[in-house]
């Protein structure tokens, strides 16, 4: 598995990922997205939309506000209950969850080796003096305090009096826009059950120990549903969904071994809860949440209909009884996934005694699909011509052009950023004195390198055939020359 610190690197390098702020000494877990990042991000995102809600004809889509009404959250929950325990250091002043402080490295200064510090792995004693963590994990110095509740939501004021009643909230998920809009999607699109609303929007969470680059920050984005369903086929429509979403991420690329699926015990389920699986991804840190599968019950429909007073109910036409339905709740991270298909693609190799660094995305997921290469940028036919392709070609695909470098650094470049296809413009391509223009340009994949030459009239359909199917079934019988 890849060291984090290295997709930290590249993500700045290859403009991925940049820390918010930076100049001004940056802010801590928030983070900008980068010319390539925001590419790859909106990929992410654009497939759940497109395979969640425009594939489908049992759901629609919602965008509803960050800022909503105070008793949303009350009637929710999160004002009662979305709480962390929090010790701050009386020394350093630093906080953490009272609940995770065994989980990562603490320093010790170890009196059995005359005040040695040591930087102990979570969870274990120092393996000289025996001891284990009592004192603050960051500066190994300073005592705890007592463990107190801290409510995660960030607190803001709606016009221009900051006072009691003008408080508000910054949404810590995009579950309770939903919600309470469950009864105008049911009324203006008129669907039946079993139905989804999808949404995909900011969140954000006070987090007491945000980090791990972007996995854990406080303004993030989700990518969340809620489907509707009849009760007593909740949890048959739960498995389905834990199925279907465990498949999504395999189908865009993540390896399977890196994947797994983990049940919540009764003693950590949410309030609402009466099952939640949770897919897991092997990040760089170790096993971690990609996105959580809730059965939900009726809870938020019914809560909801108490605060506000307004039935939040489905009427049946078979039986002409109202109900309210059950809901299962497939929640992921669009910044989670986003880490995710960039690490599992992240690969070093070594190429005629180099190292090559390469990023497998998927074709649907690539920020860019096509880089199209002039084999001598002093050629100006060679150049003029390799402008005018890539104008084409990006018609329908992010194509760039790129005469910066020597063509090998040129296809390490691209490869470093996970472009699938490269075509580069040569002489043969355009003609000189000595022989006429073939029209003719060369292909490289990059997972194989392999390359193969096309006349440029047959390049569109070619290239809708290699991001629909790849390299080997497209070119399995054509003669293909290593790079």
């Amino acid at each position: 598995m890849v060291e984090m610190d290295k997709i930290v690197s590249l993500s700045k390098r290859r403009g991925f990922i940049f820390q918010s702020s930076e100049i001004y000494g940056g802010t801590g877990s928030c983070w900008d997205y980068g010319p390539l990042g925001v590419e790859l991000k909106n990929n992410v995102k654009r497939v759940w939309w497109r395979d969640s809600v425009q594939n489908r004809a049992d759901m629609v889509g919602l965008d509803s506000s960050i800022l909503m009404h105070p008793r949303v959250w009350k009637a929710s929950g999160h004002l009662d209950h979305f709480t962390d325990p929090m010790v701050d250091c009386r020394a350093c002043k630093r906080r953490f969850r009272a609940d995770k402080l065994d989980d990562d490295p603490w320093v010790h200064y170890c009196e059995a080796t005359k005040g040695n510090k040591f930087i102990i792995p979570g969870g274990e004693a120092c393996k000289h003096c025996g001891k284990k963590r009592t004192l603050c994990p960051a500066c190994g110095k300073g005592e705890l305090t007592e463990p107190r509740q801290f409510n995660l939501m960030f607190k803001t004021f709606m016009g221009p009096v900051e006072e009691e009643a003008a408080v508000t909230y910054l949404r810590p998920e995009t579950a309770q826009g939903i919600f309470v809009n469950f009864d105008n999607v049911l009324q203006s699109m008129r669907m039946k059950l079993p139905f989804g609303i999808a949404q995909i929007g900011k969140s954000f969470r006070n987090e007491i120990t945000p980090g791990n680059f972007t996995f854990r920050s406080r303004e993030f984005e989700q990518m969340e549903i809620e489907f509707f369903v009849m009760p007593g086929t909740d949890e048959e429509w739960h498995q389905r969904w834990i199925d279907e979403r465990f498949a999504w991420y395999a189908r865009y690329g993540i390896r399977k071994e890196n994947l797994r699926l983990r049940e919540h015990e009764k003693d950590e389920l949410a309030h609402y809860a009466k099952r939640t699986a949770d897919i897991e991804y092997l990040f760089p840190m170790g096993w971690s949440e990609l996105e959580g599968i809730a059965n939900r019950t009726d809870f938020d429909l019914k809560q909801h209909a108490q605060f506000s007073g307004k039935a939040l109910e489905y009427f049946d036409e078979e039986t002409k009884q109202k109900i309210v339905p059950f809901v299962i709740e497939p929640s992921a991270g669009a910044d989670r996934g986003t880490l995710a298909f960039l690490v599992d693609a992240y690969r070093e190799e070594e190429v005629k005694g180099e190292k090559r660094v390469v990023l497998n995305f998927h074709a649907e997921l690539a920020p860019i699909k096509i880089a199209v290469l002039p084999l001598l940028k002093k050629n100006s036919h060679i150049v003029e011509t390799a402008h005018k392709l890539c104008a084409e070609l990006r018609k329908r695909w992010h194509a760039v052009y790129d005469d910066t470098a020597s063509i090998g650094r040129l296809y390490r470049r691209q490869d470093e950023v996970g472009t699938p296809f490269c075509i580069t413009v040569d002489v043969q391509t355009v003609g000189d004195d000595k022989a006429a223009a073939d029209e003719k340009v060369t292909i490289r994949d990059r997972d194989t390198m392999d390359q193969v030459r096309v006349p440029m009239s047959s390049l569109p359909a070619i290239m809708v055939k290699l991001m629909d199917a790849g390299w080997p079934d497209v070119f399995r019988d054509h003669g293909i020359t290593k790079s």
